[in-house]
């Protein structure tokens, strides 16, 4: 496979009506101290997750809820073994065992692209491997005018009492987006793996073109593909990518509050403002070998694009 060697840097936009994108340990969509609904990168980047590994079922992902036969979820030692049988008896004072354990979680997708802060037991001791990932993602915050949430009461079928001697049935509650746009800012980095991969046994991934181009292809699809109760409504709305020429020493900045937004017509789109992303770009235009936006024409108008910047349907 050929080796990706650019830094890149962009943002992913997830749109989010009468829904809840990522809710908090109560339910509720998660805000800042100043009432702002924003969203963790753990949430962009399971839906990435998920979605490889259903629409790529020979990319291994690793780092994914398995059960074992008690219907339990495994442990990172047990999630291991599973995924790597043929090494389940390591022993951690071999030399080779940790370029072993390098190769093998460089073999996973999802290693590859967000890193992994892994420690297992093993035979003779533990082994411990920090691997920082090319791919850094940062929170999603919510840059629509108002973050309406609003809550509402629901019913199960069942009776919460054992002995069924309860005459109500079980009534619950949900809470929901009225509608949100998350701007989640990320940069890519290929080197933050190089110097690892080196102690892997021969024949250990380094990133490439085409997990980029999956990464790309997960941060256009994978919220709208995950789909539940809580998230319908959830969906991609745009991914705007930049990738530098190799070697540039260019830092870009964060993106997320140089995009604005508004509803200037009564057409059912949202109009999204990159004047600002655009006067950044342009004063580095000689340093960029790539400008992508994807975003689905039907939903969204785009108005100051960066100069020659490559437009694609979502």
């Amino acid at each position: 496979m050929t080796e990706f060697k650019n830094r890149a840097y962009g943002f992913a936009v997830v749109k989010a009506i009468n829904s809840n994108y990522n809710a908090d340990f109560s339910g509720q969509p998660r805000t800042l101290p100043n009432g702002q609904v924003y969203a963790t990168d753990k949430a962009l980047k399971y839906t990435v997750r998920n979605y490889l590994k259903d629409a790529y079922p020979n990319e291994k992902v690793f780092y994914f809820k398995r059960l074992n036969a008690e219907m339990n979820p495994l442990s990172l030692d047990h999630a291991y073994i599973n995924v790597f049988p043929e090494h389940k008896d390591l022993d951690a004072k071999h030399k080779d065992t940790k370029s072993i354990v390098i190769k093998d979680i460089l073999s996973c997708i999802d290693i590859r692209l967000f890193g992994s802060t892994f420690a297992k037991k093993a035979k003779g001791g533990n082994i411990a491997l920090s691997i920082h990932g090319p791919v850094q993602i940062n929170h999603g915050v919510n840059i629509w005018n108002e973050g309406n949430i609003f809550s509402e009461q629901i019913t199960s079928p069942f009776n919460s009492d054992a002995d069924s001697k309860n005459e109500q049935t079980t009534i619950g509650r949900q809470s929901k987006l009225e509608e949100g746009h998350y701007v989640h800012h990320f940069s890519i980095n290929p080197k933050n793996i190089e110097e690892i991969a080196k102690h892997g046994q021969g024949g250990t991934q380094t990133l490439s073109e085409k997990d980029i181009d999956l990464l790309k292809e997960g941060l256009r699809k994978g919220a709208t593909y995950y789909d539940s109760a809580a998230k319908a409504g959830t969906e991609n709305e745009m991914l705007f990518y930049v990738e530098l020429n190799e070697g540039s020493r260019l830092v870009l900045p964060n993106f997320t509050e140089m995009v604005k937004i508004e509803n200037k017509k009564d057409d059912g789109k949202r109009y999204f403002d990159l004047s600002a992303v655009k006067a950044e770009l342009d004063k580095h235009k000689d340093e960029i070998s790539k400008c992508e936006i994807y975003f689905n024409s039907n939903n969204v108008e785009v108005e100051n694009l960066p100069e020659n910047c490559s437009i694609f349907e979502l």
